[in-house]
């Protein structure tokens, strides 16, 4: 089953910190992703973008709004994310309490629901 880990963090905290300390950050996530490919268990990863750079976009009464920024002001923003394949939800939990970013952060799991009874609807490949 694949689940997502979602890593929340005050973005802020890059920024402050030495040029040793991010080598060391850095290094740090390098080894978590290649622990996670080694397992088998990596499907993908990211850094997101600051969260200044987020567009927001809803419907309302059929109309759409884009706003600038996250829509919700939070102390710690969604920094990245890794989507893994683990048997289970206490092996995923495993790999996300080894996450650097649970040291911190936050880091949120969450099952991914899995689309295909729906693939002649949702057809990946178009």
């Amino acid at each position: 089953m694949q689940y997502l880990l979602m890593l929340y963090a005050d973005e802020s905290g890059w920024s402050s910190m030495t040029k040793a300390e991010q080598e060391q950050g850095v290094a740090a996530y390098v080894a978590y992703t290649q622990a996670l490919k080694t397992a088998g268990a990596w499907v993908g990863s990211n850094r997101l973008q600051d969260v200044g750079t987020a567009t927001t976009v809803r419907v309302v009464d059929g109309k759409s709004q884009v706003l600038d920024g996250p829509y919700v002001e939070t102390r710690e923003q969604l920094g990245g994310y890794y989507l893994i394949e683990a048997p289970g939800l206490d092996e995923a939990l495993a790999w996300a309490a080894r996450c650097p970013g649970a040291g911190h952060g936050t880091i949120e799991v969450r099952p991914v629901w899995d689309m295909t009874e729906y693939e002649p609807v949702c057809d990946r490949t178009k």
